[in-house]
């Protein structure tokens, strides 16, 4: 079947739209990611930090929805990414945490390099849909952050692990 012609006309760049369909791909794998966190945490009986991880991972699909509606919307394909190498096993909580403020930090290096390019190319209407994003990072930055901060101030040790599920849980309901 033949794309429409009025479809196939759209206001952005080609490597713009590239740019964009790589960071739907990074969302689906960070929801992933997140969601495996998850799953790792319920094992370990930490249900307020397995909680808050499948929380996170349904925010990084919607972020990755939000990346499609836009592309979608302004006339150009969105490519559905294919996810792989998400780990399963995790050393430990705090691993997890490093891992979560890795990812966020290397979300945000692309949203900056995405808002970058789109400047580059004078594309002032997707750098205003990527502002968004940019905003949105830094509460994610902040959280994941916290998380570490909190394992580290409460320790593991004893009762410490029950400690930092609830407190982690807590950074939920406080958005």
């Amino acid at each position: 079947m033949k794309s429409s012609l009025i479809r196939q006309r759209t206001s952005l760049q080609d490597s713009v739209l590239e740019e964009l369909n790589k960071q739907m791909a990074i969302e689906a794998h960070s929801s992933a990611a997140y969601l495996s966190m998850s799953a790792w945490c319920h094992v370990q009986g930490l249900v307020g930090c397995a909680h808050y991880f499948k929380k996170q991972s349904g925010e990084e699909r919607e972020h990755q929805l939000r990346i499609f509606d836009y592309v979608t919307g302004m006339g150009a394909l969105a490519v559905s990414p294919e996810v792989r190498g998400v780990e399963a096993n995790f050393e430990g909580l705090r691993n997890i945490f490093e891992l979560a403020l890795d990812m966020e930090i290397a979300i945000t290096e692309r949203f900056n390099f995405m808002t970058e390019l789109c400047h580059k190319n004078k594309d002032y209407q997707t750098a205003k849909f990527l502002q968004w994003y940019l905003d949105e990072q830094m509460e994610e930055e902040e959280n994941a952050r916290r998380c570490l901060e909190l394992f580290d101030l409460i320790t593991p040790a004893n009762d410490g692990l029950y400690q930092i599920d609830k407190a982690v849980a807590k950074l939920n309901s406080a958005e």
